[in-house]
């Protein structure tokens, strides 16, 4: 059982953060801010592959109207990620954006971010304050000789200061970087200093396979130490990737459990049948199931029944057949064709 922090709760549209509530899954798109009908489809693919929060770029004020569009298309609360100029912020916050992604200490003077401050308070939107690497300030590179935890953990702080000042405490913090380790380090001392809710993420983790691997390092270190309460797996890739991915650590970290947990063999020379594909089609086809069970999916009866005893439902390979068996305990004999279709008819009935 894993112990969490103790966060204070933020809410994004329909979605609550931190607190006792679920950890969510988040993705950003990433089609051109200009070209509104490819982001509102992928916005939809997103919300159709289980994303709870969707981020999108507003690099400019004419890019505004994509969060009327967004707003409109789907129901998963909107984030705008915007650098820089507080009156994108402002017309963000006016168009009915769930969430406003800024770091206070880039948006010039104390007015702006006042305005801002006041413009979110005032509709209920809260602010990520969204520190990376790349994005340390100079004094506290010159400080500590480079973008070190220390380094990323400080500028945090110096922002949620900011927001402080103007009496806004709707906030949500990242702490992210590229490198693993710093990015795991950063985030547990930002964890000691303050109560406000953690958006994890390793940035420019990398394309799909290293991107995962690195995520979930990263991300998932955070988790079972009790870390963390959104999460966003950045990958170069289709961000439905992502959410799929998200989900996944989630329940690898046993975490989250409204689902089955798959186990599956390796293979070696005792198995006959073709366990890598059926493997996959069983992921496939229980990616949308909801039920709590462990499945298990093995090469041969030594894995089987025996040491996947303990698995709800599982088969196990045989020569061109394979059993069906349920606690340890063999249901029947099935032909390698029908093997995962039998598996599924038996699921549905659990």
């Amino acid at each position: 059982m894993i112990n969490r922090r103790k966060s204070r709760q933020v809410t994004v549209g329909n979605v609550k953060i931190g607190g006792d509530e679920q950890i969510s899954v988040q993705s950003m798109l990433n089609k051109p801010a200009q070209d509104i009908e490819a982001n509102v489809q992928q916005a939809k693919e997103l919300q159709e592959a289980g994303c709870q929060i969707i981020r999108t770029s507003v690099p400019d004020v004419q890019a505004v109207q994509l969060i009327y569009a967004l707003k409109n298309a789907v129901t998963v609360p909107i984030v705008a990620d915007i650098h820089f100029d507080h009156k994108i912020a402002l017309e963000c916050a006016a168009a009915g954006v769930d969430k406003i992604r800024i770091n206070p200490g880039n948006i010039g003077s104390d007015d702006k971010v006042k305005a801002v401050a006041t413009a979110c308070a005032q509709k209920g939107i809260p602010i990520r304050i969204g520190v990376n690497s790349g994005s340390v300030e100079k004094e506290l590179l010159a400080k500590y000789g480079a973008p070190t935890p220390q380094a990323m953990a400080e500028s945090a702080m110096n922002h949620i200061k900011i927001l402080e000042k103007f009496d806004f405490e709707d906030i949500i913090i990242s702490i992210k970087s590229s490198n693993v380790q710093n990015m795991i380090s950063a985030y547990r001392l930002v964890a000691e200093q303050c109560d406000y809710p953690l958006h994890l993420g390793v940035t420019e983790a990398g394309t799909e396979r290293m991107g995962i691997i690195k995520s979930s390092i990263g991300i998932g270190s955070l988790l079972t130490d009790g870390i963390g309460d959104t999460i966003r797996v950045s990958i170069t890739d289709n961000p439905v990737k992502e959410v799929y991915a998200g989900f996944d650590i989630l329940k690898a970290a046993d975490i989250k459990t409204d689902c089955p947990r798959i186990i599956s063999c390796p293979t070696c020379g005792r198995t006959k049948i073709d366990l890598i594909s059926i493997a996959n089609e069983v992921e496939q086809r229980l990616r949308n199931c909801n039920k709590p069970i462990v499945v298990a999916v093995m090469g041969c009866v030594v894995n089987g029944p025996g040491e996947a005893k303990q698995a709800d439902i599982g088969i196990a390979g045989g020569d061109g057949e394979g059993l069906i068996f349920k606690h340890g305990e063999i249901l029947r004999k099935v032909d390698e064709k029908m093997l995962v279709d039998e598996l599924m008819r038996e699921i549905e009935r659990i």
